[in-house]
């Protein structure tokens, strides 16, 4: 049997409000992860909101020193064509980290699919972590749909968990980037965004036997 879970990212504001804190609290009982974003401008710090269903299936278990694949599939999304009053005009340079699992060896990575992306996504191994790159332009408002992604692992000794996680711990370390143009009144600006999964539970579990 394969372990699976379906996933809604959530890429939003985090305000410090009685009413936010209950759905908060609904989010983290159901099995929601959410990107905590922060984007730097001229008009100063704002938030991006996006809406990403994932899926994510591995092995629940397998023999140690074995090959297995894990599978992350995002669903279609569509991009906001404004964000806390801005004009988003486009992202561009989107960049997604899912770090190989400590008790894992890395063998390969692929991705296939992908539409309403503007351009050919990229995928390479960077230090721990498997890096989509995503160059766009994807205009504001429009549908996309970002490509699945197979990372082929290696299994270590007999009793080890491996767990598939989004990379990010802080805003100075991201597991998702991006650059967005926004329009406020007659004046254009990119601003670069930054975000981590707050919380960040675990996509897949596998079981090395």
């Amino acid at each position: 049997m394969a372990t699976y879970r379906s996933l809604v990212v959530v890429l939003a504001l985090l305000a410090p409000t009685d009413a936010q804190a209950q759905v908060q609290a609904q989010v983290l009982a159901q099995p929601v992860a959410s990107y905590a974003c922060r984007a730097d401008t001229k008009f100063g710090r704002h938030t991006l909101s996006l809406r990403q269903a994932v899926d994510a299936q591995a092995p629940a278990a397998v023999p140690a020193n074995s090959r297995f694949t894990i599978a992350v599939r995002p669903q279609p999304g569509t991009l906001p064509g404004e964000v806390k009053g801005f004009k988003l005009k486009e992202v561009r340079d989107l960049t997604l980290r899912v770090p190989i699992p400590p008790t894992a060896a890395y063998v390969s990575a692929r991705i296939v699919g992908g539409s309403g992306l503007n351009s050919t996504p990229t995928v390479q191994l960077e230090g721990n972590a498997v890096v989509v790159k995503v160059a766009g332009p994807i205009p504001g408002g429009a549908s996309y749909e970002l490509p699945a992604l197979s990372v082929r692992l290696k299994s270590g000794r007999p009793g080890t968990v491996i767990e598939t996680r989004l990379k990010g711990s802080s805003y100075d370390d991201p597991g998702l980037t991006l650059q967005a143009k926004i329009k406020w009144k007659f004046l254009t600006t990119t601003a670069p965004v930054a975000c981590y999964p707050d919380p960040n539970p675990a996509l897949t579990r596998t079981v090395v036997r």
